[in-house]
């Protein structure tokens, strides 16, 4: 399974069209889908990942209010974008105020999925790393790097 690696920055338009790089659209094809992530970015997600996604939802106990909420949050921001000839996506209005992006944008691979952040977000979230700390944890689960 090819995983989705890598870090890039580019402009939103007034429209809120966004290229999504070339190495990315080669792995998510022409369709797929952009919903809201965590920590105030934006998720997006190839067909079959979508999938597994929301296969995991349905297996949650959904009489479990908390399993429910965290349902609401993906599956209501959840939009299916299409690629233009221009290899420009569309991001609704709502998503995009949700990640706070205006002009400046990063892309980032977290292997099964992108992640899409405002330049600002994202420098404030990555100023906040303590990799050091995320290491230990890392060999606690039994990751080695």
């Amino acid at each position: 399974m090819d995983m989705y690696k890598g870090k890039y920055n580019h402009t939103i338009d007034t429209k809120g069209r966004l290229i999504v790089p070339s190495k990315f659209r080669d792995l998510l094809g022409d369709e797929f889908v952009v919903t809201k992530g965590a920590d105030g970015c934006l998720g997006v997600y190839d067909n079959n990942g979508w999938k597994a996604f929301e296969e995991t939802l349905q297996e949650m106990p959904m009489n479990r209010k908390d399993v429910r909420q965290v349902a609401r949050f993906f599956l209501a921001g959840a939009a299916d974008v299409e690629v233009d000839k221009q290899g420009r996506i569309l991001i609704p209005t709502d998503l995009r105020d949700y990640a706070g992006l205006e002009k400046e944008v990063v892309l980032i691979g977290m292997a099964d999925k992108i992640e899409i952040w405002s330049k600002d977000r994202w420098e404030d979230a990555s100023a906040d790393q303590d990799v050091a700390d995320t290491l230990e944890k890392m060999a606690e689960w039994g990751i080695r790097i």
